[in-house]
């Protein structure tokens, strides 16, 4: 059997262009995922257990399938461990042989170092949006007067999980804005804010 696998790393993605170029490689089942290679995948863990001897795996893409070197060979080795194959589409390459082996961990190698600096540059741009005072991430779901009543509610001994349960939010989002409403923390958090 024939199986693809197409994978995008957010639910606004699209894999249109991947689901048809699958098609097109006569794919029996195709698997779509939306989820970040560096998360889970639990799909993929599913379509790999199903695998049998003589069933191929399909992917678009090197990076489609794996964004780390360690993690494209552990995955091409269980794929040639249980007697299947291993095919990318825009990347003709033989995995069965010792160089196309070789040119699939070069191609992971450059598909993460891709990654590390579209990493890079979008820590950059987060940095200097910061330095001109922009707010970075998701605007809060909840209006401003609800937070200024919120951060009130707390002041005056409330349980937070009952605070979250009033307002449709959890009591983790609650504590958030009571801990930056009082100065303990900020709103920026992540990596952008090790780097000030």
């Amino acid at each position: 059997m024939r199986y693809g696998y197409a994978r995008v790393s957010t639910i606004e993605q699209d894999t249109s262009l991947q689901f048809a170029a699958l098609k097109a490689a006569l794919c029996d089942r195709i698997i779509e995922e939306k989820v970040s290679a560096v998360k889970p995948r639990p799909k993929l863990e599913e379509l790999l257990a199903s695998l049998r001897p003589g069933d191929e795996l399909v992917i678009y893409k090197i990076d489609r399938l794996a964004r780390s070197v360690r993690d494209l060979v552990r995955i091409s080795e269980r794929i040639e461990a249980i007697g299947a194959k291993l095919r990318s589409i825009t990347e003709p390459i033989d995995v069965g042989t010792p160089m196309g082996r070789m040119v699939l961990q070069i191609l992971g190698v450059v598909a993460e170092f891709e990654r590390s600096l579209i990493r890079e540059r979008c820590m950059a741009g987060q940095l200097e949006a910061l330095k001109k005072g922009k707010l970075i991430g998701r605007p809060s779901k909840m209006p401003l007067q609800d937070q200024n009543e919120v951060i009130q509610l707390v002041g005056c001994g409330i349980p937070l999980k009952d605070i979250g349960a009033a307002y449709g939010v959890s009591e983790a989002t609650i504590r958030r804005m009571h801990l930056v409403a009082i100065g303990k923390t900020d709103r920026f958090t992540g990596p952008v804010r090790k780097l000030l």
